[in-house]
């Protein structure tokens, strides 16, 4: 009697679909967790409000499992666009169109900013393709 052969049977490819055109979507990028330091985002994932209170209390940063960013390539809209992507039950993944206040919450992100620690001068000096030497300090004292 021989067995089933269940990894062959197996799709490799996670079903996620383009919202706008139901077409199979190409990851183009790595995903980024999503974590929460407030007790309402806990609050609209299901947890009751005193337990996720409790929760950020007692940890402070909670990571958002199921939950990511990540880029995918459609080809019929011919374009990258960021999605939200939530696992559900059974390998199901819902997705939506990344907000910008959900960037804040992911992480391994930079920052389309900029470090705010980081003075204008090195952010000036990172940005140069070019090496221009001591006529940068020209103006310095």
């Amino acid at each position: 009697m021989t067995q089933p052969r269940r990894n062959r049977s197996r799709s490799k490819r996670r079903a996620i679909y383009c919202p706008d055109h139901g077409t199979y979507l190409d990851s183009v990028s790595q995903k980024y967790p999503l974590y929460t330091t407030e007790a309402e985002h806990l609050q609209q994932r299901g947890l009751s409000r005193l337990r996720s209170l409790t929760v950020i209390a007692g940890y402070g940063t909670v990571p958002l499992t199921g939950e990511w960013l990540e880029a995918f390539w459609c080809d019929h809209c011919q374009e990258t666009r960021w999605y939200h992507v939530h696992r559900t039950v059974a390998n199901q993944y819902t997705v939506a169109a990344a907000p910008e206040t959900l960037w804040m919450q992911a992480s391994g992100v930079i920052l389309t900013t900029g470090n705010p620690t980081v003075g204008e001068f090195t952010r000036r000096q990172a940005r140069q393709t070019q090496y221009q030497g001591i006529k940068d300090f020209r103006r310095i004292g």
